[in-house]
């Protein structure tokens, strides 16, 4: 029977009765042999009447439900090897890929497993202590591990989408991942679910190696034969798929050394705002009577046109903290974080500026750090004005628009601390002028959302990749350099958790197919 959608109250979307006889009116069929489940879910806060618009599937009783496509381990022991630089997202799904392929995945990862991460992430709150090696970007898990655990992506790849999210449940997900228009997982959760994977990695012949940090890379006739670990140790490997991430700023200088081909990427930089989450719920839900019952905690996504250049929210996280990002000494950088419920009382968001490459002072078509090298100047130029720590400049809101130095801070979740900070002194004139417009702009579309009871943290800096690694289309391969495959994040081809997935599960079956056909 087709699927069945319909547009209800907040209390009938979990009335599963109510929805069966709805849909039967709707569909004028008798459904009392049929069971109910729904499909997808999302919420309609367009009217001052929330609805929630849902997806139902209806399945003759007795007949089996199509299953989940659980992960299929099986022995890799014995197998041909590829190698993967990196255990984030993309790391850990191409190995998955992998060993169902009959391929043994043997993974190097820069920082620690992601349970000993924690100890570092508590001195980078508590004591302002950057271990460069082991922090919110680097370890196990990659940087979604301890900021959020978003799912959401614009990827029309549906089917590896739809795999690699029914996996995450294998592991210890929530099904209503597979439910939800906006799955989230949750910091607070998502530590297990990694570790879980790794273990069934590991159980099925695949290797990890934490605290292995890839130090060269060994060419000869432009083709990859060997990588260093830890300035030691030389493995010979003519597969590598490096999944680094976005910080891996060494990475890229390291390639540049070597004389393999990068290039600079547009990217986008900003700010982090932070409100009340009641008053985005108000705002959003329109003053709904369910709020805080029936509907979760809202989201928003803004967006304008200024000056030629989109400014735009970014890993919105309702019911969040933001946490400090840094990933070297003498720089501060911002992201936001949410636990699985979302129940923390503030809201925050990136609201950032997109940059292309030509737009910066010092571009050249042949530097290909120019957007890099702009990321880290202002990152060190907030570190800088808030004192040298990891407390970062801040400011509300309305003082920031109109260019006066806040005196009073209503709160903020930013555990490292704040300084006040007029930041159009602070941020490029190209980003600050602009922000200041969007956010008059912003708050003509939300309306209670241009307050002084706002705090704006900055920078928000590391929202993709300032390098493009360039590969070949059909087989991910380096467009040079035989045996690189650069993947993700990292390296250009993926924005978040599961695009990262997708893209190290693609890296593999390319690598699959060149060797079956030698």
């Amino acid at each position: 029977m087709e699927d069945i959608i319909v547009q209800v109250t907040p209390p009938q979307a979990n009335d599963l009765d109510y929805l069966k006889r709805l849909a039967q009116q709707l569909s004028n069929k008798d459904l009392t042999n049929y069971s109910i489940s729904i499909k997808k879910r999302s919420i309609d806060a367009r009217k001052r009447d929330v609805k929630i618009n849902l997806t139902l599937a209806f399945v003759e009783i007795g007949l089996a439900i199509a299953p989940i496509q659980y992960f299929n381990g099986k022995s890799v022991h014995n197998a041909e090897v590829i190698h993967i630089i990196g255990a984030g997202p993309a790391g850990l799904f191409a190995a998955l890929q992998a060993i169902e392929l009959g391929l043994k995945p043997v993974i190097f990862e820069r920082g620690k497993e992601v349970r000993e991460r924690r100890r570092d992430l508590a001195k980078l709150n508590k004591e302002h202590i950057v271990n460069s090696e082991s922090n919110y970007c680097f370890g196990e898990g990659g940087a979604g591990t301890y900021s959020d655990g978003k799912l959401y992506t614009r990827s029309k790849k549906r089917g590896d989408v739809n795999l690699s999210m029914q996996w995450l449940v294998h592991f210890g997900a929530d099904p209503t991942i597979l439910v939800e228009a906006h799955p989230h997982i949750g910091t607070n959760r998502l530590p297990g679910i990694i570790t879980a994977i790794r273990l069934e990695i590991e159980k099925c012949g695949g290797e990890v190696h934490f605290n292995s940090k890839v130090t060269d890379f060994c060419i000869e006739n432009k083709a990859l034969v060997g990588i260093e670990i830890n300035n030691e140790t030389t493995v010979k490997t003519s597969n590598v798929i490096l999944a680094t991430g976005h910080s891996a700023r060494d990475i890229y200088y390291l390639l540049h050394k070597k004389g393999v081909k990068i290039e600079s990427k547009g990217f986008a930089l900003g700010v982090r705002v932070e409100h009340t989450q009641a008053l985005i719920d108000d705002i959003q839900y329109h003053g709904s009577e369910y709020i805080g019952d029936l509907l979760p905690p809202a989201s928003y996504a803004l967006v304008e046109q200024v000056d030629g250049r989109g400014v735009y929210s970014f890993c919105m996280c309702p019911g969040g903290i933001i946490a400090p990002c840094a990933t070297n000494e003498g720089e501060v950088v911002t992201n936001g974080w949410s636990p699985s419920k979302r129940n923390n009382p503030y809201s925050n968001s990136g609201i950032v500026v997109e940059i292309h490459p030509e737009d910066l002072p010092n571009y050249s078509k042949d530097n290909p750090f120019v957007c890099l090298e702009f990321q880290q100047q202002v990152e060190k130029d907030c570190f800088d004005a808030a004192g040298g720590t990891q407390a970062v400049p801040a400011q509300c809101l309305i003082d920031f628009v109109e260019g006066r130095k806040s005196n009073d801070f209503p709160r903020s979740s930013y555990q490292p601390g704040i300084v006040s900070v007029n930041l159009a002194n602070v941020l490029p004139k190209m980003i600050s002028k602009r922000l200041q417009k969007a956010f008059v702009l912003f708050g003509k579309k939300m309306h209670g959302y241009y307050t002084n009871d706002a705090v704006i943290h900055a920078p928000e800096s590391r929202t993709s990749s300032t390098i493009k690694i360039p590969r070949d289309e059909l087989t991910c391969e380096h467009v040079e350099i035989k045996g690189l495959y650069p993947s993700a994040e990292g390296a250009g081809y993926a924005g978040g958790i599961i695009s990262a997935a997708v893209d190290g599960m693609k890296c593999v079956k390319s690598i699959a197919e060149k060797l079956k056909e030698h």
